[in-house]
């Protein structure tokens, strides 16, 4: 009598385990049914249901494809090794010891298999269905009409087949491994390999399936080696420090890949021939897979090696040339550098020009607010209620107001869900469902003490305040926001009522009271029926959908109002920018996010990690942190709206010759990207060029503005970006601003984004990059300055400017009584062959809802340190520059720096010009910060202000030969004049 060489479970185990299993595999189901349920609901709202349904085929398809065809791989190799199993098996304790696992696994052999490959087919599939949009663009790829510099082949084969094809060949290594460990598994087991016992170790049915599942990997190894050879084209090149490949790769890898892929060939022969055919034993298919593996150490490791060693090092620049030309011209093309235009800037005018004082193109246009900064300011002077909020950021767009177009800070006024006065869910949900209104305020324009002069926004029919216009000079017709950055993922909104009643928290009235309103719009789900509330009563986990009077046969349900969410969730191939931003276009308040196409697999181009690269000072303080993604292509080739009001979600197509896009589109039909013609013309006058292409191209420009090889490879012309200017040791990137401005060699003022860059190690300026848009089309351009120029850099303006004695009085002063200076945006504008720096100071109370003023105004001419005021405004600030450079023409004594008046009696100090007034700023800076340290009570601090104090007085001493005096560390400074309450241009 035969015993179960298991225990067996009693029935009412089994009946547990099997409730306990069905309930798992129900509520998973259930589960997966309400989201894909709920989702079809959104996209029909959204009227993108061919996303869905695509997306949703193509990932059943590659699961049932893959899934299935890896089971059916391990299964018939499992299958095929029992049914090659021995008849007749030698006695031996090995045999006997197998004996109990065959009598487990004969009975049920075939639910044996099924279940394994059942498991390995499930995880194959669930991994493959991942890989949906690889297959899209596998499948739909076109031509870049571009080709790679060594196998001639079209780039559109690297980005859109190779990585499926490489997919595939994992899939296969996959499926033989696990079919070769499977079938030797049940040859051992069945007998038809033994390891004891007289005799050939080994059936020969057994060594012809085994040998043949090597051989088969042998073959997609020699497969592997060709696919490396195009790949060889996107690694990293050591010597050159750059993507592609270089020297030692094209000369000895590229050869010895060809000759590896022959042997891979000859050796998969072999062990078939040997093992089977001739000799058989695996002797010979042994030694044939160590030839391979010799081959490939000897041939495609050691070689390569020594030719990188010995032929390209020691002559690197001069062998490693072509190839870095190769990936120069691959990166400025697959980032859109191509058409840069780069022009040179002498900045070799260091004295304040007349025409500053009456210039219209670029002073009259210098932006003041800061959007980080007044993000406190419209909250505390907007608000109204205590639950409205700007987020921490906000935003910079131009509008064309009174027939002149200029730039202006805008923030939509949205809920604050965390400040709501009774957060229960009635209110979350069915009272406060939306904010109103887009706020603006001109960019260069400051009243009532240094407030923002609003004009947009208002929640009543006119401005109630005395420091705003009084009518709306950016109307919008429907000012409502119910899709809005500041929305997380549980905040929905149910809306529509039943009757006349509004329920709906509008605005707060002029007399004090409040307004209802009932949402109007098409956008939403109807939650009506039964059946669709208990559908999202499951997918909330709220049973209030099912409960609550509040949800009536007329509701629907807005979810996924974030609007950079809402356009992922229907373009979820696009790489959306960090910064959406609203505007007022017809009427309508529309958030326009830019969307990215991006690859990983352009030949010999530069790869980039997106979240490094957009990383800075803002990032997380109202712009969205990118994800962590690889890629050396990226075009700006989508323009997304969303509606404020209905959630109407629109992709415009903005670069149409981009294939990615273009295989994108078609993908889904071919009708879910707009054609560019189908852009309002109101629309694109909002377009602006987005930042985060923009700071990813900035950076690649740091060093591929170089072009040639040689210089390339010293890397001495390189730049860098500078850190923020008045926090520099903070680590963090300057961001690029916005500017409606001109610059030398164009025509007309355009609205550009502009940062400034330093050479490589040092803080001076190098030069100017700026990105904007010319007939619909990208333009980049940078203004080079010279090498070894005098120009300061952003760090450098900073630090004397609020070093210089006077300024640095006059700051201390605006920072006493419990206050805090903060310092805005400081903006490198070129003008008249010279540099023009202007930053704003604001004071911050430290008062309890306090928030920043804009007090003061920075500016300098020249190299940062000659010409320094600080003034109440900008045209003052400008006047104080102008006589400056007057004085300097004529041979004047310089006025004192800021507002202060000369200090009359006793003996006027001599004038001091030139180096030795330089050198005389510094020290005077270098005691301001001694006495700053001194006080904040830091040693380290005060180590280093003493030591600076040291050289700049050294430097003075070597500027100034003869006995003179030495520069005064204590400058008077008179108390800092009120800003005007009157709305002016220029602050």
């Amino acid at each position: 009598m035969r015993s179960s060489p298991l225990p067996r479970m009693s029935r009412r185990g089994r009946v547990t385990i099997g409730v306990l299993i069905g309930v798992f595999v129900f509520f998973t189901l259930l589960g997966w049914g309400v989201n894909a349920w709920t989702d079809w609901l959104w996209f029909d709202e959204v009227r993108y249901t061919q996303v869905f349904t695509g997306v949703l085929a193509t990932r059943l398809l590659l699961f049932l494809v893959i899934g299935l065809g890896m089971a059916a791989i391990v299964a018939g190799n499992l299958w095929l090794a029992y049914r090659l199993r021995p008849q007749l098996r030698p006695h031996s304790a090995e045999q006997a010891t197998l004996e109990r696992y065959r009598m487990l696994l004969s009975p049920r052999l075939g639910t044996w298999i099924a279940l394994a490959s059942a498991v390995i087919g499930l995880f194959a599939g669930l991994s493959a269905q991942s890989r949906w949009g690889q297959w899209l663009l596998f499948r739909n790829g076109g031509s870049f009409g571009v080709k790679d510099p060594e196998f001639g082949i079209d780039v559109g084969f690297y980005v859109f087949q190779l990585p499926f094809w490489r997919y595939l060949l994992g899939v296969g290594f996959t499926a033989v491994v696990l079919a070769l460990l499977g079938a030797l598994a049940v040859h051992y087991i069945f007998g038809g390999v033994r390891l004891q016992g007289v005799g050939d170790r080994m059936t020969n049915a057994a060594r012809a399936h085994l040998s043949s599942l090597v051989a088969v990997f042998v073959v997609l190894k020699a497969i592997a080696y060709v696919l490396d050879q195009r790949a060889m084209l996107l690694e990293y090149n050591e010597g050159a420090k750059l993507y592609g490949a270089g020297y030692a790769d094209i000369n000895a890898l590229l050869p010895a890949k060809e000759i590896l892929a022959w042997i891979a060939v000859v050796v998969a022969v072999a062990i078939i021939v040997f093992s089977n055919a001739w000799m058989r034993n695996l002797v010979w298919p042994g030694i044939a897979l160590a030839l391979l593996g010799v081959s490939a150490v000897a041939i495609g490791g050691i070689y390569p090696w020594a030719v990188q060693t010995f032929e390209v090092k020691p002559s690197a620049r001069d062998k490693e040339a072509p190839y870095i030309e190769r990936s120069i011209e691959a990166t400025r093309a697959a980032f859109g550098l191509t058409g840069t235009k780069s022009t040179g800037y002498a900045a070799d005018n260091l004295t304040p020009p007349p025409s500053l004082a009456t210039d219209t193109s670029v002073v009259q246009n210098v932006r003041l607010l800061d959007p980080q900064l007044v993000s406190e300011t419209y909250t505390q002077l907007q608000q109204v209620r205590g639950f409205y909020d700007f987020g921490p950021k906000l935003d910079i767009d131009r509008y064309a107001v009174s027939g002149r177009t200029s730039d202006y800070v805008v923030g939509v006024r949205e809920i604050n869900y965390g400040e709501l006065p009774n957060n229960n869910w009635i209110n979350r949900h069915t009272v406060y469902t939306h904010g109103y209104g887009l706020v603006g305020a001109p960019a260069n324009q400051v009243v009532c003490g240094g407030q923002p002069y609003f004009v947009s926004g208002f929640l009543g029919e006119k401005a109630q305040e005395a420091c705003s216009s009084q009518a709306e000079q950016i109307p919008a017709q429907q000012p409502r926001i119910y899709y809005g950055e500041r929305m997380e993922a549980d905040d929905y909104a149910i809306v529509g009522q039943t009757g006349d009643r509004n329920v709906e928290f509008d605005r707060p009235t002029s007399t004090g009271g409040e307004q209802y309103y009932t949402y109007t719009g098409e956008g939403g789900v109807e939650i009506g029926s039964f059946t669709r509330r208990l559908l999202y009563a499951i997918k909330e986990q709220e049973s209030n959908f099912l409960l609550s009077e509040a949800v009536n046969d007329d509701s629907k349900l807005l979810y996924v109002r974030n609007p950079r969410d809402r356009v992922e969730k229907v373009a979820p191939f696009l790489t959306l920018d960090g910064d959406p931003y609203p505007a007022v276009v017809n009427g309508r308040v529309l958030w326009i996010i830019d969307g990215y196409t991006t690859a990983a697999t352009y030949p010999y181009a530069e790869r980039v990690n997106l979240q490094a690269e957009t990383a800075d000072e803002l990032t997380g303080r109202g712009t969205f942190q990118l994800a962590r993604e690889n890629v050396n292509y990226i075009r700006n080739s989508v323009k997304a709206t969303v509606d404020a009001y209905d959630g109407t979600v629109k992709l415009y197509q903005f670069d149409d010759t981009d294939p990615v896009l273009k295989a994108w589109n078609k993908a889904f039909g071919g009708e879910l990207v707009l054609p560019k013609g189908d852009i309002p013309p109101e629309l694109a006058e909002h377009f602006r060029y987005p930042a985060d292409l923009f700071k990813v191209q900035r950076n690649l420009l740091t060093k591929f503005h170089v072009t040639d090889p040689g210089d390339f490879y010293s890397g001495q012309d390189f730049w860098q970006v500078p850190n923020v200017p008045d926090a520099p040791d903070s680590g963090q990137k300057q961001p690029p601003y916005y500017l409606f401005t001109q610059f030398p060699g164009q025509e007309s003022p355009r609205f550009q984004l502009t940062a400034a860059v330093t050479p490589n190690g040092r803080q001076n300026l190098a030069a100017l990059v700026s990105g904007s848009y010319v007939d619909g089309r990208p333009q980049l351009e940078v203004l080079e300055l010279p090498d070894q120029t005098r120009i300061s850099g952003p760090t450098q303006v900073h630090q004397q400017m609020t070093n210089n004695g006077d300024i640095r009085q006059q700051l201390n002063l605006l920072s006493s009584n419990q206050a805090q200076v903060q310092y805005g945006n400081l903006l490198s504008l070129p003008f008249a062959d010279g540099m023009l720096y202007v930053e704003p100071v604001y004071v911050k109370s430290s008062n309890q809802d306090a928030y920043p003023l804009l007090q003061k105004v920075l500016l300098s001419y020249g190299d940062g340190g000659s010409y320094v005021v600080l003034a109440n405004n900008l045209s003052d600030g400008i006047k104080q520059l102008v006589e400056q450079g007057k004085r300097a023409a004529t041979g004047s004594p310089p006025p004192r720096t800021g507002d202060n008046p000369p200090t009359t009696g006793g003996t006027s100090p001599p004038v001091l010009t030139g180096e030795l007034a330089e050198a005389a700023g510094k020290v005077q800076g270098a005691i301001a910060e001694v006495k700053a340290a001194q006080a904040s009570g830091d040693f380290e601090r005060y180590g280093r202000a003493l030591k600076a104090l040291d050289e700049a007085m050294a430097a003075f001493q070597e500027a100034n030969p003869s006995p003179g005096p030495a520069p005064s560390g204590s400058p008077s400074a008179s108390p800092p004049a009120s800003p005007s309450a009157s709305p002016s241009p220029n602050g």
